[in-house]
Parts: C-alpha cells; sequence; structure tokens
C-alpha cells in the first residue's frame, strides 16, 4: 500500500527527518538531532511534532449528544463547550476499539480525535452504531495539527498570538484564534506529559505556521521531534498506547483507564460485558528494569519461575536515564516493590514492580 503524506512532509525532509512508514503515512521518526536529544528538549525547552496523521471525525445534531453517551465510555453530561474528554469506544464484548479525544465544539457539536492506526475502523464502528437525527463526517483530509510541547511552549506562543486568546486550563480549547495569521483551534493538550499545545488548522496553512512557529522558538531552543521521541515521551509519562496497552481484548479496566469509564451513566456499548467479568484478573503496571537491558513488548514476564504476564511497552527512558517498562500482570503480582523477572531473548533481566506514571511533570533528572 502507497503511504499517505501529511502536508508538512517536505518540510520533515527539508529538517533532515529520516522518513518512515506509520499508520500508512510517510512520517519522520527523528531528525538529525537524534531521539535523545528531541526527547530531553521536550523536557527542557520545546519541541514542534507533526500530528496531521490523527483522524478529525466531527458529530453534530440534535441527538449527537445521546448517540455520545451510547457509543463512549465516558459521560458527557456535564461536559462544557471549550472542554476537551479522554474516553474509550469499546466493542460488546468490553475490549477497547481505540482511545479518542472528544472536543465540544457547541451544543450538540462534537470533534473526536482518532489514532491514525484506526481512523478507518472506528468511523466504520460509530458510523454502523449511529442512530437518530445526526450527521457524522470525516474531516481528517482538510485538517492539520501540529503539536508544541514543552516547558517554554507558552513562551514560544505568546510572540505569534495573544495570550488572553489561548487556552488557559488544561483539557480546554478554544476556537478561531489567529496564530501568526493563521486561524486555529489551539487545545491545552498533548501526549509527552508536558505542558504544550494541540493546534488544528486548514491543511493549506500548515507549513506556514508549522514554518512560524519554528522561527518564533528557536531562540527558546525549539527543534522538530520525530516518532522515536514522541514514543520516548509518552512510555515515560506512562502514557498507554493503542496496539500496546490497549487493544480489543484488553479492557479499559485492565489498562488501568478506570477514570474514562462511568459506569453509573445509562447503558453504553461493552458496558454489560464489563459488569459480567467483575473482578479484573490482570492490570496495566510498571517495570523498573535492574541492571543492564531494555524489556521492549511482548516479553515474558515470571515471578518465582512462573509466567504473570507480558510486557506492552519498553525502551530506555532518555529523560529518567534508566529503562522501563510496562506490563499486563495477573493481579495478585502487582504491588510495587516486587521483584520479577522478564525474558528477553532468552536472557533473565531483573525487574522491580514500580508505581505508574515513571515521571511527573516538573521533576529532576535523575
Amino acid at each position: 500500500m502507497m503511504e499517505r503524506k501529511t502536508p508538512l512532509y517536505h518540510c520533515h525532509t527539508e529538517c533532515g527527518g529520516k522518513m518512515v512508514p506509520f499508520a500508512g503515512f510517510l512520517l519522520p521518526v527523528q531528525y538529525k538531532s537524534g531521539v535523545i536529544t528531541e526527547h530531553n528538549a521536550v523536557r527542557t525547552k520545546a519541541g514542534l511534532f507533526d500530528v496531521s496523521h490523527m483522524g478529525e471525525l466531527m458529530l453534530s445534531g440534535t441527538d449527537a449528544f445521546e448517540n455520545m453517551q451510547k457509543i463512549l465510555t465516558n459521560d458527557f453530561t456535564n461536559m462544557e463547550v471549550g472542554q476537551c474528554r479522554y474516553t474509550l469506544l469499546c466493542n460488546e464484548s468490553g475490549g477497547i476499539v481505540d482511545d479518542l479525544l472528544v472536543y465540544k465544539m457547541q451544543t450538540d457539536q462534537y470533534l473526536l480525535v482518532v489514532n491514525a492506526a484506526n481512523a478507518e475502523k472506528d468511523e466504520k464502528w460509530i458510523e454502523e452504531h449511529l442512530f437518530g437525527a445526526v450527521q457524522f463526517e470525516n474531516r481528517s483530509e482538510e485538517t492539520a495539527q501540529i503539536a508544541l510541547q514543552g516547558p517554554l511552549s507558552l513562551q514560544i506562543l505568546k510572540k505569534l498570538c495573544s495570550e488572553e486568546r489561548l487556552p488557559q486550563k488544561y483539557y480546554t480549547f478554544k476556537k478561531e484564534v489567529p496564530v501568526g495569521g493563521i486561524s486555529c483551534l489551539i487545545s491545552k493538550t498533548g501526549y509527552t506529559g508536558e505542558d504544550g499545545y494541540e493546534l488544528y488548522c486548514n491543511a493549506e496553512d500548515a507549513v506556514k505556521l508549522w514554518n512560524q512557529i519554528l522561527e518564533a522558538g528557536e531562540a527558546d531552543g525549539l527543534i522538530c521531534c520525530g516518532l522515536g521521541a514522541r514514543d520516548t515521551l509518552r512510555l515515560e509519562a506512562a502514557m498507554p498506547l493503542y496496539g500496546h496497552e490497549m487493544n480489543d481484548e484488553i479492557t479499559p479496566f485492565e489498562a488501568g483507564l478506570d477514570f474514562a469509564v462511568k459506569m453509573k451513566k445509562n447503558d453504553f456499548i461493552g458496558k454489560s460485558a464489563l459488569q459480567e467479568k467483575g473482578e479484573r484478573t490482570r492490570m496495566r503496571v510498571g517495570l523498573k528494569i535492574l541492571g543492564r537491558g531494555i524489556a521492549r513488548e511482548e516479553c515474558a514476564v515470571f515471578f518465582e519461575n512462573k509466567k504473570i504476564g507480558t510486557t506492552t511497552s519498553g525502551t530506555h527512558c532518555p529523560y529518567l536515564n534508566a529503562p522501563y517498562a510496562m506490563a499486563l500482570l495477573d493481579r495478585e503480582h502487582i504491588k510495587p516493590g516486587t521483584l520479577v523477572q522478564v525474558e528477553v531473548r532468552g536472557r533473565m533481566l531483573e525487574a522491580e514492580i514500580v508505581e505508574l506514571p515513571f515521571y511527573k511533570k516538573g521533576q529532576d533528572r535523575k
């Protein structure tokens, strides 16, 4: 299959981005500076990501709210216009179809931002379950998304737009904000564990917006970042990734995403199955690898020679300067401080179960 290009493709190649196929797109995995430099720039200064591959679906109409309540796991009853909310899309068995962000654009209109790899699956799933007076539209092609992340994000963005026009609270957004003359939807959200913003604009404006932000942030140390840093940053902050910590077989409770599932609201797809499953038998946990070696996904985890689960993601975390992993383990063995062994290519690595997240915003480097 021919991979697609985002509107920023040529910006990446001109800046020395190493392009790789990802979720049906050609995207930079890293730039000349390398993953570790990009990662630490986001922790200490700022980094700029092209996330235009994400999917944008718009649901509107007088029955839009009732559809949201039925199809998604979170409760949108008290959601105000201008707020964002994390939620999950479950199948009838209680497994996760996808995780997504919901933006309440106005009464009876919601923007759903979904993972690129799942965009077609999500669109089909939602369409099959819609009812009543609603309109459903895929706006991914016409929309570009840029993420500005890091402690200096506000300082940089203020050079291009009035601070009063920017969202102040975490998980809120503002529409039609002029940024360097380009109209953007800006949300105070991100996927790195840092302060930052995600900017949505028309696809044809993406290059101009990207270049203006880079120029505005040059003196503050802003650099382009690729998929490699995006993955190490989210893992260091213990943010789950679809296809690793979530899939059609893993329930939200096993993934530790209870906060996004409201069992007290009226029926939603997957609710009955989640009730019938009762107490969870396995849980997502954090592992700190002791000594040398990295445990990536799908490594068997043992306790006293008995297999108790499997890793879901793992890497060397640049800012914490140590290897960490997440894993799904039998519930009886999830107590922090428990020592386990992880099998990596025939070698057993010692690891300790630790609290999540591994990194919290503002934490000093170890």
